[in-house]
């Protein structure tokens, strides 16, 4: 484990997090009955998607609506709610999976959008799902630094072009059964945007404080999820149990610095009712304390954490204790800790 980060923040605070939601709902039926002949063929029964993955629903952008417009307005929202005027911003980091060109960044569409100042610095941060954990850390540092005051980390996905290409493929093919598991995780994806804002915690005292966590990485299982916009391939057994030694490793390794055996909630990234049951049954969880919000939105990827703590908030009280819960596809875990 040696060289990987273990952190603590002293003067940083989360001052808000939103989101924005497609409007368009896509169920799992509503798959499945594009998929029909597919499944017809492999002989498996229907109602896949929710027995396995407990995915019931997702949502995909409806027309007239963008996912670049949407992560603005959830930008535009976390400012607003935080009491930070654009110009006040030293730092935006788009986290997103979700890119439609090579470059440039999605960041800088993001930052004219957003009007932010000519001063304030703007990237990506790729890391699958993982991306807005490290993105929350990357600025919290740079917070602490004194480099920066104010910080934005987004994350907006579209899933449709990929579900789309996956649910043709599937229907082309005459592969096997595993063939077809191989792409299942795709179908189980859902889009939406998030943002939160950072800030001095000294500056900002009813701020939610960010206090520190640990990063881990399992790199020699880079190959288990590989995807682009044209689709998803996955070792879905072999990525559970490397994810779970992951996670379970980085926890006891974190033990000796943390204590979060009794954490008010753990916000976890979103997959299936597979991977959330494992996850709580390995590391020894109050499963109460673990919201979901993969049943009606799916996996947004790296928008699912603040997503899920978006829509777990409103049931927070000051001291309350929250723990972010990560993996992505690498295999790299991040864990976060913050003082409501």
């Amino acid at each position: 484990m040696a060289g990987n980060a273990t952190v603590r923040f002293e003067n940083v605070a989360l001052l808000s997090v939103a989101s924005v939601l497609p409007s368009r709902v896509t169920t799992s039926d509503d798959i499945e009955a594009q998929l029909a002949p597919a499944l017809e063929r492999l002989k498996l029964r229907s109602g896949l998607l929710r027995r396995v993955a407990g995915v019931n629903e997702r949502r995909n952008w409806a027309e007239g609506e963008t996912v670049d417009s949407a992560t603005i307005t959830a930008g535009q929202r976390a400012l607003a709610d935080a009491g930070v005027s654009p110009d006040e911003v030293g730092l935006l980091i788009n986290t997103s999976v979700t890119r439609m060109n090579l470059e440039p960044s999605v960041a800088v569409g993001l930052h004219h959008g957003l009007e932010l100042p000519s001063s304030a610095i703007n990237f990506d941060v790729a890391n699958a799902c993982l991306g807005f954990i490290n993105g929350m850390s990357l600025a919290a540092t740079m917070i602490e630094s004194g480099q920066i005051r104010h910080a934005v980390v987004v994350a907006g996905e579209n899933a449709d072009d990929i579900q789309m290409n996956t649910i043709d493929r599937l229907l082309a093919s005459n592969g096997s059964r595993d063939d077809f598991m191989q792409e299942f995780a795709t179908l189980t994806l859902g889009s939406g945007s998030a943002a939160a804002v950072l800030g001095r915690a000294d500056e900002h005292p009813n701020g939610h404080r960010v206090l520190g966590g640990v990063t881990r990485a399992a790199t020699q299982f880079h190959q288990l999820c590989v995807g682009s916009v044209d689709g998803m391939f996955t070792d879905a057994k072999a990525l559970l149990k490397g994810g779970l030694d992951l996670v379970v490793s980085a926890w006891r390794d974190a033990s000796t610095d943390w204590n979060w055996s009794s954490m008010t909630r753990y916000i976890t990234h979103q997959v299936s009712s597979i991977h959330t049951s494992s996850l709580v049954k390995a590391v020894g969880l109050d499963r109460s304390r673990v919201p979901t919000t993969f049943p009606t939105f799916g996996n947004i990827g790296p928008a699912s954490v603040p997503i899920t703590l978006v829509e777990e908030q409103h049931a927070l009280k000051r001291d309350d204790r929250v723990l972010l819960v990560g993996v992505g596809s690498g295999l790299n875990t991040a864990m976060l800790e913050l003082a409501w």
